[in-house]
């Protein structure tokens, strides 16, 4: 059962004008991954332990927890976080929904900052990273 004091997921959605193919290709790979998120060694394997190079922020690890290909791509962030890509093939492109989970107003991330803090600069994060993968699969 979700704790009171959890937080809503950040969700982010667009269409993408390409095949399911060309973005699970770009969102689930660690080439892909690091065109439009950051570097790192993914790969799209159940219970593959990887590293996220977070600039700044350091190595996280990561370890996927979920692989349907071409659909679903999960992931846990850290300590606290899972970061999921579902992909959803439509006539016009794909539709790409990312949702970052995980957050609870009692929790710090590993660096001492309040989760509620750091959910509302990753909102408006996600928002260019989102509209970067769009461009970055428009010329791929």
């Amino acid at each position: 059962m979700e704790s009171s004091s959890a937080l809503p997921d950040i969700r982010q959605q667009l269409l993408l004008h390409a095949p399911v193919e060309k973005v699970w290709e770009i969102v689930s790979t660690a080439k892909g991954m690091a065109s439009w998120f950051m570097p790192s060694n993914l790969e799209p394997v159940e219970g593959h332990e990887f590293i996220l190079e977070a600039g700044p922020f350091g190595n996280s690890p990561c370890k996927v927890t979920e692989v349907q290909p071409l659909h679903k791509l999960s992931f846990r962030w850290g300590k606290d976080w899972t970061l999921s890509f579902e992909l959803v093939e439509q006539a016009q492109g794909t539709d790409f929904t990312l949702i970052h989970s995980g957050w609870d107003a009692d929790k710090l991330t590993e660096f001492g900052q309040a989760h509620a803090m750091v959910r509302e600069r990753m909102e408006q994060g996600w928002t260019g990273i989102v509209q970067k993968l769009a461009q970055i699969v428009g010329q791929a």
